[in-house]
């Protein structure tokens, strides 16, 4: 027998950020080890928060990209697009679990 659900029939809980959430540890590498920064205070990051969510530190550049984002992507209106280097996620892989 076959079970056919619509996504009007089921509604997922919609996902909110946890503004209480603490930093619990960095995925992959800093961007002073990758060579990325010039040792200033601000650099790309990626953290894991204590509750699981990820925390990605980067430049904002949701100006740039508001107008040129593929079909079915959009920005929230309390949602920034940023960009960090390839490498930071390329070194974070490692640090994150399949499930």
């Amino acid at each position: 027998m076959r079970w056919k659900v619509s996504i009007e029939e089921y509604e997922m809980p919609r996902w909110e950020a946890d503004p209480s959430a603490s930093f619990g540890h960095r995925l992959g590498k800093s961007a002073l080890e990758l060579g990325e920064t010039d040792n200033l205070p601000s650099c790309p990051d990626i953290w894991e928060l204590n509750n699981g969510d990820i925390a990605v530190i980067g430049r904002d550049l949701t100006g740039t990209y508001s107008e040129r984002l593929p079909d079915g992507v959009s920005i929230g209106t309390d949602e920034k697009l940023v960009v960090i280097p390839g490498s930071m996620l390329r070194a974070a892989k490692a640090d994150i679990p399949d499930e």
